[in-house]
Order: structure tokens, then C-alpha cells, then sequence
């Protein structure tokens, strides 16, 4: 393992980026990973950082290629996930996700000089919550599935709009369909058309999250379009808070 078997402060640099991961402690099986990295670039310092700062679409990412924003987003994701694995004692899951988090940074690391803040948070307790989770990048999907698992959702997948539609069509309607915009067979803006149009699913809310801007997309956030947009790459934790919102909300009023 490269990381979790090291010894306290030892560090892996990646130049480029300007990140690095660093261990903080080793007591027994537990291990704190730091990372320190731009405000810009959403990682996991949640010792380091104000649990307020950060909040919103970073500017300097907004002209980001899709392909950066989905491997900036890969590794995020990963080292938010981590961190849950960690707290959970799950260590071996955890040196796999580690491991999937550095070779993102390597090739980004290789390729730009990049630039989102992090934060990690406690378990929370919530009541249950049915997603569908709409991605075409298995290793994205996999991780994004992984954290929201272990924030007490249930999670099933589908790997583009015409297998989420056929999903609805067999299965009791989710409360939330994470969306995609970009996506093989069926994109995200005709996923949305098509879930709208269809009355039985008027009480699922869509959040997307995508790579692309809103703009190009030519999706609404509204009734006949998304409740929510987030742009990759994603803080884990705003998303889940703003999913436990929104369920709240519906609850209350319904």
C-alpha cells in the first residue's frame, strides 16, 4: 500500500497540482490522512477547514474541460469516501480507495496544473432515502454510490438515461435521481424531458451532476427541468445536506 503504510508525516507531493496527501497520525489501525491543497479544489482536510468556507461553484473551475472536471471529481470523491471508511474502521476499503484517489491525481498531476475545499463530516442519522444514481463512468458512480451508502441512502445505479428510464419503469419510483448531462444512448437534458413528462414520477426530484454548464445544456432548474444543479467537481457533503434538505422539505409539505 503506498500511503497507509507509511509512518507519520510522511508526505506524497504531486507539483502540478499543488496538493499533498500527508499522514497525520498513526494510532493502533487508525490513520489520518491530511491533504492540503488550493481553496479552489474540494479535498478532504476536515481538521483544517472552516465547515462554512467554500460554498457554491468555484469561478475558476467553471472553464474547465469535461474531461478534468469527471477526473478532478473521481478523485474528490475518493478521498471524501475515504475518510468515511476510515472513521468507520474499514481500512482495507480504504487503502482500495486510496488507491484509486492517487492514480486520478497522478494522471491529473501529469497533465494540468490544476485546481475545489473539503470537508468531511460526521455520520449523521436521517431517514431512509431511495436514489438513482445516473452516471456513465463506472469508477465515479462506484465512489459517488460508496459515500452516499455510507450516509444512509440506498442507492441503485444505472449507467445512462435509457437504462435509468427502464429502471422507473420496473422499479417503485426513487425519491432522488442524481443525473448526468453527458452520456452514451440517452443524455442528461432527454432524461429529464422524458421523467418529467411521465406524471408518475411528478414527486422525483432530480438533482444533476454534471461536468457541463448549466447553460449548455439547456435544462431548467424548476418544475419541468432540475431541482438542483451541481457542477463536478461535486463537494460530497453539499450534496448529501442539500438531498436531506430537500427530502425534509417535501416531507413537511406533504
Amino acid at each position: 500500500m503506498l500511503v497507509l503504510s507509511r509512518g507519520p508525516t510522511d508526505k506524497i507531493i504531486f507539483p502540478n497540482l499543488d496538493i499533498t496527501v500527508e499522514i497525520l497520525r498513526v494510532a493502533g489501525n487508525k490513520v489520518r490522512v491530511g491533504i492540503d491543497a488550493p481553496k479552489d479544489v474540494r479535498v478532504l482536510r476536515h481538521e483544517l477547514v472552516d465547515e462554512q468556507s467554500g460554498r457554491g461553484v468555484s469561478k475558476k473551475t467553471s472553464h474547465l474541460s469535461h474531461e478534468f472536471c469527471n477526473r478532478l471529481n473521481t478523485a474528490n470523491l475518493a478521498l471524501h469516501l475515504l475518510q468515511r471508511q476510515l472513521d468507520a474502521g474499514l481500512s482495507e476499503e480504504a487503502e482500495i480507495t486510496l488507491q484509486k484517489a492517487l492514480r486520478e491525481l497522478d494522471t491529473l498531476n501529469e497533465t494540468i496544473g490544476g485546481t475545489a475545499d473539503a470537508q468531511s463530516s460526521a455520520d449523521q442519522k436521517r431517514p431512509p432515502c431511495r436514489t438513482l444514481l445516473v452516471e456513465d463512468d463506472a469508477n465515479e458512480s462506484e465512489l459517488l454510490a460508496g459515500y452516499l451508502q455510507m450516509s444512509g441512502f440506498d442507492v441503485d445505479r444505472a449507467m445512462d438515461g435509457l437504462q435509468a428510464m427502464v429502471y422507473l419503469s420496473r422499479h417503485r419510483s426513487p425519491d432522488i435521481v442524481l443525473l448526468d448531462m453527458q452520456m452514451p444512448r440517452m443524455n442528461g437534458p432527454k432524461t429529464v424531458s422524458s421523467i418529467r413528462s411521465n406524471p408518475t414520477y411528478r414527486d422525483v426530484k432530480i438533482f444533476a451532476v454534471s461536468g457541463t454548464p448549466q447553460a449548455e445544456c439547456g435544462v431548467t432548474i424548476g418544475p419541468q427541468g432540475v431541482d438542483r444543479w451541481f457542477s463536478k467537481p461535486i463537494n460530497p457533503k453539499e450534496l448529501v445536506d442539500e438531498m436531506n434538505r430537500d427530502l425534509a422539505m417535501a416531507h413537511v409539505s406533504a
